[in-house]
């Protein structure tokens, strides 16, 4: 504990702020650390929820020794309601007019008012502190710009623009994107796009808010903006993202096709273990289920697999782990001819064998599963094929 405030009390020195914000960081931690700790996951949350609470504390005293009208507000105190499972809550539909009339008290209440909101976290309706998945202050962001009705979201990070393919796997990618829209967004942020939570999406969306990614070291930079439509380009797709650790559930049945409720039947089973599918490729005879390895624990698998054997009986269920999920995104792939061969093409040369494919009703995005050791390989031979060639 003590070098954990330690590291804030560098900060209040190099800020030259006053000590008693110190004082309080220590005693709300010392109160943290001696909660209920019966429920692991509601302890761990008001354990992991210190350091945005923490940061915003330190933020507001230090806009306020600098002459502005600052004030910190804590989640609760704004209305921010939560529901659902520790480290992956969702908002509760009143938090909405909630923070708009708290917020809107605190920022008309005085000129050019400044309220400093830490992200990543809530309340329930009971009071307890909870945590949205990792990334969650994105999704705050998003959702306070629809509940205040913003003009725009600026959501600030370490880059200057949001990138076709993630640099880290070609190093070379110069493609920086300027337009893209919610749907373009949520689909590579999904899978994998770092620079913004895929939940974020969806508050802004709703409200109709753009959404502008700028470089908090460059503010100048105009950055990637998010937008309902965007203009037409001559290249079809906007990006490529890929994410890892998903499991396919393999099911097999002759005659599936003609058994009423069996798609139904499957995911009740997975809904019985609080499991969500990610994918669900199918044929007439088999289906194959995707899901993130990280809800599907090898104790969960045993009780899955026992269930689909007794309930559905198959002619054979495998599991395969290890997949990686490479989505090829953008709007004007609806309009476009080809676009899977010129991909599958690609992939082929490159020696990547494809494990699943997939593509929406809408059309602006194509899913492939590969084995997670050839996912770079395959990204790389994507992004050359869509927009060096």
């Amino acid at each position: 504990m003590n070098e954990i405030v330690g590291r804030y009390a560098a900060i209040q020195e190099e800020l030259g702020l006053d000590a008693a914000i110190i004082d309080r960081i220590g005693e709300n931690l010392r109160a943290r650390l001696a909660g209920d700790r019966s429920h692991t996951g509601r302890f761990m949350d008001l354990l992991k929820a210190a350091g945005e609470d923490f940061s915003a504390m330190l933020v507001a005293e230090a806009l306020k020794a600098r002459g502005a009208a600052a004030r910190y507000m804590h989640p609760g105190e704004a209305g921010m309601l939560l529901e659902g499972e520790p480290g992956d809550a969702t908002l509760c539909e009143e938090s909405y007019g909630l923070l708009a009339a708290s917020l809107g008290r605190e920022l008309a209440a005085q000129e050019r008012a400044v309220v400093v909101f830490p992200g990543f976290f809530g309340v329930t309706r009971e009071g307890e502190v909870v945590t949205f998945p990792r990334g969650g202050s994105d999704i705050t962001g998003s959702i306070i710009a629809a509940a205040l009705k913003a003009e725009c979201y600026e959501n600030f990070t370490d880059v200057d623009t949001v990138y076709a393919v993630d640099p880290r796997i070609v190093p070379e990618v110069r493609h920086g994107i300027s337009e893209m829209t919610y749907r373009e967004m949520r689909e590579l942020a999904y899978a994998g796009f770092g620079v913004l939570h895929d939940e974020a999406v969806v508050a802004a969306f709703r409200a109709g808010i753009p959404i502008n990614i700028r470089n908090t070291n460059h503010p100048d930079k105009p950055g990637t903006l998010v937008l309902p439509r965007r203009k037409a380009d001559t290249c079809s797709v906007v990006g490529i993202a890929c994410d890892t650790d998903f499991v396919a559930i393999y099911v097999d049945k002759h005659m599936m096709n003609r058994e009423i409720g069996f798609g139904r039947r499957l995911l009740q089973i997975l809904e019985d273990e609080g499991i969500s599918f990610e994918h669900m490729p199918s044929g007439i005879d088999n289906v194959s289920v995707v899901i993130r390895g990280a809800r599907f624990d090898k104790a969960r698998e045993e009780r899955v697999v026992a269930r689909i054997k007794a309930e559905l009986k198959p002619d054979a269920v495998l599991v395969e782990r290890d997949h990686a999920l490479i989505m090829v995104v953008g709007e004007g792939m609806q309009y476009a001819v080809g676009m899977a061969a010129r991909a599958t093409q690609a992939l082929a040369s490159a020696g990547v064998n494809i494990e699943m494919i997939n593509q929406g009703a809408s059309e602006i995005s194509m899913m492939f599963g590969v084995r997670s050791h050839d996912r770079y390989r395959a990204v790389r031979a994507l992004y050359q094929a869509f927009f060096e060639e």
